[in-house]
């Protein structure tokens, strides 16, 4: 019997954490998890405060997007009701799907610092005036 979806995060006994739509299915004596797009999520830290999450596919090397993973793998599980968070995890499928998550250019508002050659040469010429 297959529950409704819902959102969630996972923690699962190897280490990994998720978050994912979920949808549960109840196989005789097993409960096997049905993962819609599961992608980690790290927080970004900037002078040791969290100004952000980053996302990337939890399975980099696959194009599948449905996993099916049994019950007996999972430490904890916990429904997910945060808005931001499925607005920001919907948005980062819908382009991941399309292909232009890509094409996008970060601006200030995505918490766009600068380009890495940029940054080094501010950092080389502070090093170099101290």
């Amino acid at each position: 019997m297959m529950e409704d979806d819902f959102y969630a995060t996972i923690k699962f006994k190897c280490g990994d954490e998720i978050f994912t739509k979920v949808a549960a299915s109840d196989e005789g004596d097993r409960t096997l998890l049905i993962l819609s797009n599961p992608i980690v999520v790290e927080e970004v830290k900037i002078r040791g405060k969290v100004t952000g999450y980053k996302f990337e596919p939890w399975l980099k090397t696959t194009t599948e997007d449905m996993f099916i993973v049994d019950m007996s793998d999972v430490l904890t599980m916990s429904e997910s009701s945060d808005v931001e968070m499925i607005v920001n995890y919907q948005d980062f499928i819908r382009k991941m799907f399309k292909g232009d998550g890509n094409n996008t250019k970060p601006s200030k508002e995505m918490g766009f610092i600068s380009t890495v050659s940029e940054a080094k040469e501010v950092l080389e010429k502070i090093f170099n005036n101290s």
